[in-house]
């Protein structure tokens, strides 16, 4: 079951121009750029200039966690921030839970991981923070507890969950009618090629919580940029093999439909990947990696395309 029909369209879709975090009051350019590379395929360097080229066209929203590269993601995002004396213009939101010295949602844990990820990104407060999975061995009630505690204490400033069942999002919903605080956002897994399981009951659950969506993998870790399509161009590490598995026929239909849209728009195929994702009536901001400065600027065109009813359609159709 889906949320929405695109067939039910009509006319020009426009996608929107500002994204709003649930009840945050935190705004910003409907695109989150993805910091899960740096300090793994992107050294300091390149990723500064990622981060300069962002910023300069007005992203804020900057995604890591105290995972990615065992910190050192948020080591160079605070470091950047630093020396470009920007904090106060990002939103940054970080994950705590699998750190493999931080692992799981223990409020002891969530306290301690929150502090070492303040201190790599050199800053006295987190905007958003992802409870980054489930961890079935802590009392959910518990784990909130202490968000709210570090909420409390100007150390966080919003909650959202990261890969949460619908069944969790339920339970923490009726937690925050009784005083615990309120998932605003939640991250998951989804894009053209990869539509379920969020189609269906998380979908639903997202938009009758009025949860902001704010999607990873939002290009097939690449795949729908468009510039891999035979099987010999991909490269022989852990990207390439995940964006392998979407080399087929399904894959080939999807970069089809994708091209011929892009044509139309005069935008790259990446862009119309991401505008598909913004026409969903959950997501806010896609969360996107790149591997260069000049890429951010072809996928920030996807905030000024209209999709046509028949262009969603065909992008439905061809994905399905």
């Amino acid at each position: 079951m889906r949320l929405e029909d695109t067939n039910a369209f009509s006319g020009p879709i426009a996608v929107p121009r500002h994204a709003t975090i649930g009840e945050t009051g935190i705004e910003a350019i409907p695109l989150a750029l993805g910091a899960s590379v740096f300090g793994w395929t992107l050294g300091p360097a390149a990723a500064d200039a990622v981060l300069d080229r962002f910023a300069s066209l007005g992203g804020t929203i900057i995604d890591t966690a105290d995972s990615y590269s065992s910190g050192r993601s948020e080591m160079i995002i605070g470091s950047w921030m630093r020396s470009r004396r920007t904090r106060d213009r990002m939103t940054i939101a970080t994950k705590v839970g699998r750190h493999p010295d931080r692992f799981g949602l223990a409020p002891e844990t969530i306290r301690a991981a929150v502090d070492d990820s303040l201190e790599r990104l050199g800053t006295d407060r987190i905007d958003l923070l992802y409870l980054h999975g489930e961890d079935p061995s802590v009392p959910l009630a518990e784990s909130l507890g202490a968000v709210g505690a570090l909420m409390q204490a100007g150390k966080v400033g919003a909650l959202g969950a990261s890969d949460f069942s619908p069944d969790r999002l339920i339970e923490a919903r009726v937690l925050a009618a009784n005083g615990l605080p309120r998932i605003q956002a939640l991250t998951t897994k989804y894009s053209l090629m990869e539509r379920t399981p969020f189609e269906g009951a998380p979908e639903l659950v997202a938009h009758a919580q009025g949860l902001a969506v704010l999607p990873y993998f939002a290009l097939a870790n690449g795949f729908l940029g468009g510039q891999v399509r035979r099987r010999s161009e991909v490269r022989h590490d852990a990207r390439g093999a995940r964006l392998a598995k979407h080399l087929g026929r399904r894959g080939h239909r999807v970069l089809a439909a994708i091209d011929e849209v892009a044509f139309a728009h005069d935008v790259q195929p990446a862009a119309v990947a991401i505008a598909w994702l913004l026409a969903r009536p959950t997501v806010v901001a896609p969360v996107v990696g790149v591997s260069v400065a000049e890429q951010v600027e072809s996928l920030l065109a996807a905030a000024a395309i209209e999709l046509h009813r028949s262009e969603l359609v065909e992008l439905d159709r061809a994905s399905a």
